[in-house]
């Protein structure tokens, strides 16, 4: 009588052709029913109590797919909350880094002297009448000032609510993490106070850049006679022939009507301070709307208000050539400070 012993069969030629192609590189076939009933028959396939069948398989993981929950899943974790205390420490670590460059300028106005530069008698370029300012002071702050700040939050604004409608994650985009009186501050306002920070920053930085070097030099404006109508310590004046060919230091303004802001403003004219602010303004805002407005419903209005925001600084650096102002190299050194200091600060911008 023969006895029975457990036959282990395990015609693994399938698997084996399976393995060898993953080994040599190529993109395996995965095993069909039939190569695994091949494998399990053999001679005593009727004993398929003891037949033992080791098949291990590859497990195949959709790469893309789990990548793109763990980013779900990223994107939809809210931020960690900051309260009132996290609010007012950065608001107050910016106020202190603002008077860093807003005393100084306060310093310059109350009490900054210009250097008592002198002037030659047949300077022609010093004789100029004098004129009011075709780009007043006011127009000025409003488009330089106002202008890009409300430009920034209404921009700011509509590109939190465009996220918020087509984020899949709605509420995540909303959340900011800075909570004030049990409300959570929304995304748009915080970017805003960031956007309006720098640029408030730079435009200090800028403005007293502009002023060290006024100070610094003290040139005399294109009017300065018409203004000042210079008398010497001797009594005698320009029209005199003893001062054809002096260099003059010491004298005194004769003119009875100017007043003490325009004694020292007289001396103040390089570079220029009008040019230096439009053009810092209006090229941060240009490259503002290049970077943070991207509808394309909006591009042609958004080169519109780009050209039209370029104008008006070059406009108003002509005008303090043609109005007798300034000379012209410090309308042009005017403009490069507020250009440079544009292109940098906006430089971490996205």
């Amino acid at each position: 009588m023969s006895t029975l012993r457990p036959v282990s069969v395990c015609d693994t030629t399938p698997l084996q052709r399976f393995e060898s192609q993953s080994s040599s590189g190529e993109e395996p076939s995965s095993p069909t029913a039939s190569s695994i009933i091949a494998a399990a028959s053999g001679p005593n396939h009727n004993n398929n109590n003891n037949v033992k069948l080791d098949l291990q398989l590859p497990t195949f993981v959709d790469s893309t797919r789990s990548q793109g929950s763990l980013y779900a899943v990223a994107s939809n974790k809210k931020p960690p909350l900051r309260g009132p205390r996290q609010i007012f420490g950065r608001i107050l670590t910016d106020l202190c880094l603002l008077s860093c460059v807003g005393l100084p300028m306060l310093g310059f106005s109350l009490w900054g002297e210009a250097v008592k530069r002198g002037f030659f008698c047949d300077d022609s370029s010093l004789r100029h009448p004098y004129r009011d300012s075709t780009m007043p002071s006011w127009i000025l702050y409003l488009m330089c000032g106002a202008l890009p700040l409300t430009v920034m939050l209404v921009v700011e604004f509509f590109r939190g609510q465009d996220k918020r409608l087509h984020s899949p994650f709605p509420k995540s985009t909303m959340c900011s993490g800075y909570h004030l009186c049990h409300l959570e501050l929304p995304t748009w306002l915080v970017e805003c106070y960031h956007r309006m920070g720098i640029f408030i920053f730079g435009l200090g930085v800028e403005q007293l850049s502009t002023n060290i070097a006024k100070y610094s030099i003290g040139r005399l404006r294109p009017h300065f006679y018409t203004l000042c109508q210079p008398v010497m310590k001797d009594g005698t004046t320009c029209s005199d022939p003893i001062n054809a060919a002096r260099y003059i230091e010491e004298f005194t303004c004769a003119a009875v009507d100017i007043t003490s802001k325009q004694l020292k403003d007289m001396r103040l004219s390089f570079p220029s301070g009008h040019a230096s602010f439009a053009c810092y303004s209006m090229l941060y805002l240009v490259i503002y709307l290049h970077r943070r407005m991207q509808w394309k419903q909006l591009r042609m209005l958004c080169h519109l208000l780009q050209f039209l925001l370029l104008m008006f600084a070059w406009y108003t650096a002509l005008t303090r050539v043609s109005d007798y102002k300034h000379h012209w190299s410090d309308v042009l050194a005017g403009s490069g400070i507020g250009l440079t200091y544009a292109v940098v600060v906006t430089s971490t911008m996205w």
